[in-house]
């Protein structure tokens, strides 16, 4: 978690998305509904360009990606932004909701939890640090202060390096805070997933900001749509999934939001 009060870090992140994307709660979408089935899905809408408010409304890739799965397969759905640790709690108990799409990598850990889709996104973490910094690896952070987002893959990986107990490393509620401790001068890095941090660094350039991608420490990690143990929506989505992996709407949805050719046979080749 993070450091101070839960409702001074709230304040803070509201800020942060009012600098980055404006402010809101949710979104609502429908598909084809031919199925006449209907599914709810949390999201924590601070991991732009992948899901981040617009107004009152979710936007990015996931939200685009999750549109066209839905409208493959004729089913209606809400997403709604509710945090990530609410997201992670709510979708594990299955009731409020059914699912959660927020850039949720799939590793051997949260199995033990939760049942997720086939993979639709092959990520990496990456180092953010300022200009002149003397961080060059992942390794280089051991001694340093790095801020997180808690409970992530990254948070993982750093406990790892730094000792899971290490006071240097700083665990937030979300990576907006992360990455604002880091500009207030709170920590030497921020690990976080790499889409997140290239935009950050391209919306921000007055603050000097510098990537550093580390594929000998940090390897592919695969998002997956998570679902509550046993669920059967994953019988259900994973052939619309494939589908839309398939058939190019998700190559034109990838180009949208990130400007190049996704690797589609990587990705079905990661099931």
């Amino acid at each position: 978690m993070g450091i101070g009060k839960k409702w001074a870090m709230s304040a803070l992140t509201a800020c942060f998305m009012l600098t980055m994307a404006g402010c809101g709660s949710n979104n609502d979408a429908g598909g084809n509904a031919a199925s006449g089935e209907s599914i709810k899905i949390a999201t924590d809408a601070s991991y732009a360009p992948m899901e981040y408010m617009d107004t009152d409304t979710v936007k990015g890739f996931d939200i685009d990606f999750i549109k066209a799965v839905m409208e493959e397969a004729g089913v209606k759905y809400t997403i709604t932004n509710t945090g990530w640790d609410t997201m992670l709690t709510s979708v594990q108990q299955g009731t409020e909701y059914q699912a959660g799409v927020s850039s949720v990598s799939i590793t051997d850990e949260r199995k033990e939890t939760y049942d997720y889709s086939i993979p639709y996104f092959e990520s990496t973490n990456m180092i953010m640090v300022k200009e002149g910094s003397d961080i060059k690896s992942a390794l280089d952070l051991k001694d340093k202060v790095v801020a997180v987002q808690g409970a992530t893959t990254a948070d993982t990986l750093m406990s790892d390096i730094m000792g899971v107990d290490n006071t240097n490393l700083k665990r937030f509620d979300s990576n907006a805070v992360a990455l604002m401790e880091l500009n207030a001068g709170g920590a030497d890095a921020v690990v976080a997933d790499i889409a997140i941090v290239n935009e950050y660094i391209k919306n921000n350039p007055k603050e000097k900001l510098v990537g550093i991608l580390d594929k000998e420490n940090f390897g592919s990690e695969y998002y997956g749509v998570l679902y509550p143990k046993g669920s059967e929506w994953k019988a259900k989505l994973d052939p619309a999934i494939k589908t839309v992996i398939e058939n190019g709407k998700y190559a034109e949805i990838y180009k949208e939001w990130f400007g190049e050719e996704p690797d589609t046979a990587g990705l079905l080749s990661a099931e």
